[in-house]
């Protein structure tokens, strides 16, 4: 294999080796850290050892994104209010045709679901995103991880059960998400609570990440009149040159709000029977960084 080659290799499976790293770490620039030092990996590997580019850099770009991840749970860093991952472009584009498959990884990289690998360790995350958001056997699994196939089913088991129990409902059709986004945010802008509450479930909550650097709840809001009432607050605050962008942000619509052409904030909505099940509200500026331009 060429240099040449070896590139166009590498790059053909960047995507892939983003969205494995991004769902264990949950953060974009982590996530890239991991990529660029596999292509150093990659680099320096004797290309006659390699049958199979795609497993071997999932195995490498895994197992970096492992020791990142073990690396922050051991200097047990402290966040100021609610942790939400940072937001990630995921336009699917024409890259991922088939619906179930683009359903899958649209929910395997939704805010719901990545809030709740967050309590997993650091295999469990890998097995459930290898097999759950990829699809990879159990037994490509196991020499990725140098672990027993066994072994490996059991962890599978167990985050998906974890997964299952504790993230919370939603639908993933994204016309009716975009529809329900956009009257959300219209009745929120006019201060219309009446309007809002009919949008908002009864036991709606409210999540917002400032992670100490801008304004939003320091505890989830939950209740459609705290959370509506919480909205019609913030909407009386004009922000200068204020506009909204929608665009596809974690596998479904969301709304990023711009001031004077800077990011200032992300909302996304979950929602389910036609409700307002979650709002998530970013608004750390560390994590609105990559969508600046």
């Amino acid at each position: 294999m060429t240099t040449e080659t070896a590139t166009d290799a590498f790059e053909a499976h960047r995507p892939v080796l983003l969205g494995v790293a991004y769902r264990m770490l949950g953060r974009v620039a982590d996530a890239e850290d991991v990529v660029q030092e596999a292509w150093l990996r990659w680099t320096g590997t004797p290309r006659d050892d390699v049958r199979e580019p795609r497993g071997y850099l999932v195995r490498i770009t895994t197992r970096l994104a492992i020791d990142r991840l073990r690396q922050i749970k051991a200097r047990g860093e402290t966040y100021v209010g609610p942790w939400l991952p940072e937001p990630y472009v995921t336009d699917f584009g024409d890259t991922v045709p088939d619906t179930a498959e683009r359903a899958v990884l649209a929910d395997s990289v939704s805010l719901a679901v990545l809030v709740v690998l967050e309590s997993l360790s650091p295999l469990e995350r890998a097995v459930f995103v290898l097999r759950e958001a990829f699809a990879f056997p159990y037994a490509d699994i196991a020499a990725m991880l140098e672990r027993g196939e066994p072994a490996v089913r059991q962890l599978a088991g167990r985050a998906r059960k974890h997964v299952e129990e504790r993230r919370p409902r939603y639908d993933v059709d994204p016309a009716g998400r975009r529809d329900l986004t956009e009257r959300f945010l219209a009745a929120a802008a006019d201060g219309d609570l009446e309007g809002l509450m009919a949008l908002l479930a009864p036991e709606v909550r409210l999540v917002g990440d400032s992670g100490g650097k801008s304004q939003a709840p320091l505890r989830v809001l939950r209740t459609a009149d705290k959370v509506g009432r919480f909205l019609v607050g913030v909407a009386q605050k004009s922000l200068p040159g204020l506009s909204v962008r929608f665009l596809e942000l974690n596998g479904g619509p969301a709304a990023l709000i711009l001031s004077g052409g800077r990011p200032d904030s992300v909302f996304q909505l979950d929602v389910a029977d036609g409700r307002v099940q979650s709002v998530y509200i970013v608004r750390n500026p560390d994590k609105l960084r990559s969508l600046a331009a």
